[in-house]
């Protein structure tokens, strides 16, 4: 027995209840949101609003995901240790309700300080708010691969998961800069609003999940060394950690630009939200034709086409400055479209690895591997705003606060663009390469779950 008591009903592969789907994808509301408005926001928030460093503040936004590498391995151990009625992952997952909301708040809540004591204030913070990010998100990207042992299911089941996610960027996108502005009182009402959301996205989570399917049959490994060391040699988690990391970093990069991108190529600061909306909007229409594409093309093909969608994007959105604002949304609906490709790809092809290796060694080793790959995701998806800062860093963007603006040098304009457009397209490039070399396919897995 490994904890789960008679609220977790034993499946056999096959279909995932649609209420369970549901209340699986409410969660969300919770990873996307915490994922885009840092990313999207934290960076310009630091170098617009509190006058820090622009390559302070890439730091800043970094640091607290580094320490995910450590705290989300450990999660993850726990989390498949875990004995209770509630099995092992949800008490986690309640554990981080009670501490990523209120962070999240604190992170925006405009302290009294500029420069240094500002971004120190606001790294202390976020290092709390990935603390608690850390224990929701760790057990709950280990729940699909225990959910049903069918390779096809788990991508339908992350199709309902991929639409939240598309209204929850939709949200951070569009709502999130909305409220914000360019003041410390927008930033302020943005987290507190979105801090609701996140506790009551991760609480209908929690008791969405409590009837979940759970196909279980592993026993947990007892050492974190040895299951680092499976996961190690693990060669699909692997190369799929390294194409999906390449993925990651990309998006973060061009996530930390799209404010800037708005305000100093663009022309328009608001246009931030018609970006975000050209970008989601792929996410809500695309979906089912992507679930095909991974049938016809098997995950690997849908996965590489949908990163050169993503790269084409990219280099094409170098031209806007010449072709406008409409050629530069146009542009970015086309990464959109990419972009809802890798992103429910990724997930589904985790949920693969995870459960691969749990019918081949035996044991569950589900919530290392997520721990793992959620480190490295928080961390490389944070790292793109170091880019990015650095990027204008040596640009000579120049920091500013609402009472003292600047007029940004010419070269730092050409910063904002080169760092939204060719610096992403080169690292996903690097991603659709190694796809070429993950190989655990449907013929693959089949053998391991019969």
């Amino acid at each position: 027995m490994v904890g789960f008591n008679d609220a977790m009903i034993p499946a056999t592969p096959g279909r995932v209840p649609t209420g369970v789907r549901i209340g699986y994808a409410v969660g969300s509301f919770c990873t996307a949101n915490f994922a885009a408005i840092p990313g999207l926001l934290l960076l310009i928030y630091m170098t617009n609003v509190l006058a820090v460093d622009p390559l302070l503040a890439g730091v800043v936004v970094f640091l607290p995901k580094a320490w995910d590498l450590i705290a989300n391995t450990l999660i993850g151990q726990w989390s498949d240790r875990t004995v209770s009625r509630w099995g092992p992952r949800r008490p986690w997952m309640l554990a981080g309700t009670a501490v990523l909301p209120i962070s999240f708040a604190l992170m925006f809540i405009g302290p009294p300080l500029k420069g240094v004591p500002a971004a120190i204030f606001v790294g202390l913070v976020f290092l709390v708010a990935a603390t608690g990010y850390a224990l929701y998100e760790v057990p709950y990207k280990a729940m699909p691969a225990e959910m049903t042992h069918d390779y096809h299911e788990r991508t339908a089941l992350l199709q309902w998961r991929m639409v939240f996610i598309a209204i929850a960027i939709a949200m951070s996108g569009v709502l999130a800069p909305m409220l914000a502005g360019d003041t410390i009182e927008g930033y302020r009402l943005m987290g507190i609003v979105f801090a609701v959301i996140l506790l009551v996205a991760m609480i209908g989570s929690f008791f969405g999940t409590a009837n979940a399917p759970y196909t279980g049959q592993q026993d947990s490994e007892g050492s974190l060394r040895v299951q680092l060391a499976a996961a190690r040699e693990s060669k699909p988690f692997l190369w799929l950690l390294g194409l999906c990391s390449a993925q990651t970093l990309a998006a973060g990069v061009m996530l930390a630009g799209a404010p800037y991108f708005a305000a100093y190529t663009v022309g328009d600061p608001k246009a931030t939200t018609t970006l975000f909306a050209a970008l989601v909007g792929p996410m809500l229409i695309t979906m089912p034709l992507w679930v095909w594409l991974a049938r016809v093309l098997d995950k690997r093909g849908a996965m590489i086409l949908s990163g050169l969608l993503f790269m084409s994007g990219a280099i094409l959105a170098l031209a806007s400055p010449l072709l406008g604002p409409i050629y530069a949304h146009l542009c970015i609906v086309v990464v959109g479209v990419g972009y809802a490709g890798l992103q429910l790809l990724q997930f589904s092809m985790l949920a693969d690895v995870i459960a691969y290796d749990g019918q081949v060694s035996g044991k569950r080793r589900g919530g290392v591997f997520t721990g793992l790959w959620t480190a490295v995701e928080s961390a490389v998806a944070a790292f793109g705003a170091t880019i990015y800062g650095a990027v204008l860093s040596i640009g000579g963007f120049l920091e500013s606060d609402p009472a003292n603006p600047v007029v940004q040098p010419d070269s730092a304009v050409t910063a904002v663009l080169i760092g939204l457009t060719v610096i992403p397209a080169l690292i996903i490039l690097s991603g659709v390469l190694m796809t070429l070399k993950y190989d655990l396919s449907a013929d693959k897995l089949a053998p391991a779950v019969t």
